[in-house]
């Protein structure tokens, strides 16, 4: 399944950490997708790991630099797809 994004709109991250296996299934998720995908290590950052420690994967539309909307695991491709849909 192809998820069609217009990078105009703004782009993806998912907040991450090295060692997340699932953060790993989102990832691949999002490349099935074929999508551009920002990765967040949030290890590196406090407040990011306060917020999204006990959440993680969690993937973030962008646009005009502020999160608009977040998608928190779990998720499969379809889901992906309705959310990606109704955030464009």
């Amino acid at each position: 399944m192809v998820i069609q994004f217009d990078p105009r709109t703004g782009q993806v991250k998912l907040y991450t950490t090295s060692g997340c296996h699932l953060c790993d299934d989102a990832l691949v998720l999002l490349k099935q997708a074929q999508l551009a995908v920002e990765l967040v290590e949030i290890a590196d950052d406090d407040s990011l790991y306060h917020r999204y420690g006990l959440r993680i994967p969690v993937v973030a539309r962008v646009a005009g630099g502020d999160v608009t909307d977040e998608l928190n695991w779990p998720f499969d491709a379809d889901l992906l797809a309705s959310w990606l849909t109704l955030t464009c």
